[in-house]
């Protein structure tokens, strides 16, 4: 199958009163057509940043330092945001954490999803609530011509993300990328959203980037899946790989940390010791070092471990594979 998104050793940074911060550094991958990939972390290790960078949505003070963003062969960084706008929500679609502050309080929900057909269809705008409509009820939104002429307030929590899914494939975009797509929904929606997200990927063989912390969610959803920890890419690999072999020491961790329906096993689950660094904190080495059992005095604490190959289509990032390393300029 042919590479759809290539994302290539970016780099994206900050600007603070201390200079540029980097959120995220060094981070690949790339997405086949109809591919689901998912990307897995705690808060705070990039994954949303990740998302922002490809889709060209970073604040004022951020800026996409080094790497390469190609889609289906065009590179985006760097791409004049009169010519990425033309990309947003035609050829990249995406679903937002929250959809009570993603959709705009001060417009009906039909008007939000119709806003993105007018912009990239040659339609008019009866044609475009229709549209619409057809979306919603796609989407399985109850009573779908009544809720287009809702405002979000009107809607329960889980017919408001059924309305960020309608916005997000309004265009029948080639990517979609859904960042924490349940969050805060309870455990009943949560599950309909999934069947929903994964019942329209077969439909329309659309391929998607699934960014959550739940690695649940990734064993059902997903057929590859990259780790990320405080910005860097720790393992990648196919997602059954990822689940019956994995290598790093932080997916074991976020692996034993998990409880298995079945288990007549008494023993207390495994915590991650210690917090996420600081990313502000001037640091050297590894970033998981201090977390680490296995964490290699002199090499560990001085130096980045570079990405090593430990399988078909799977790579780690850590010294017990490899000494190879890079200087860190933390």
């Amino acid at each position: 199958m042919s590479i759809l998104l290539e994302v290539a050793g970016i780099k994206t940074s900050f600007f603070t009163t201390r200079g540029y911060l980097p959120a995220i550094e060094d981070v690949s991958f790339t997405l086949e057509k109809g591919e689901v990939l998912g990307i897995v972390g705690e808060s705070g290790c990039g994954k949303s940043v990740t998302s922002l960078s490809v889709m060209q949505l970073l604040a004022a003070n951020g800026k996409i330092q080094e790497g390469s963003i190609r889609f289906d062969g065009r590179e985006l960084v760097g791409l004049p945001d009169s010519a990425m706008r033309k990309i947003r929500g035609n050829d990249i679609g995406v679903i937002f954490q929250e959809p009570m502050t993603s959709l705009n309080p001060s417009y009906t929900v039909g008007d939000q999803i119709m806003e993105a057909i007018l912009l990239h269809q040659t339609v008019n705008k009866r044609e475009a609530e229709e549209r619409a409509v057809d979306i919603l009820e796609r989407v399985g939104m109850p009573n779908p011509a009544q809720v287009v002429k809702r405002y979000p307030h009107e809607l329960s929590g889980g017919m408001r993300q059924r309305a960020m899914v309608a916005m997000a494939l309004s265009c029948s975009p080639a990517v979609l990328i859904a960042d924490e797509p349940t969050t805060a929904l309870d455990v009943t929606t949560e599950a309909q959203i999934l069947d929903l997200m994964r019942e329209l990927q077969a439909d329309m063989g659309m391929t998607t980037i699934l960014i959550t912390h739940n690695l649940g969610v990734v064993a059902q959803m997903c057929d590859s899946v990259v780790v990320m920890y405080l910005g860097r890419v720790v393992e990648a690999s196919a997602v059954d790989d990822l689940f019956y072999n994995p290598q790093h020491p932080y997916t074991k961790a976020l692996l034993r940390s998990i409880p298995h329906i079945g288990s007549r096993t008494k023993a207390r689950l495994e915590a991650i010791r210690g917090v996420v660094p600081d990313p502000y904190a001037s640091t050297t080495g590894c970033p998981f070092r201090t977390r680490c059992d296995f964490a290699k005095p002199g090499l560990c604490d001085l130096y980045v471990p570079a990405l090593t190959s430990v399988g078909p289509d799977h790579t780690v990032r850590c010294f017990l594979f490899s000494d190879e390393g890079e200087d860190d300029e933390a």
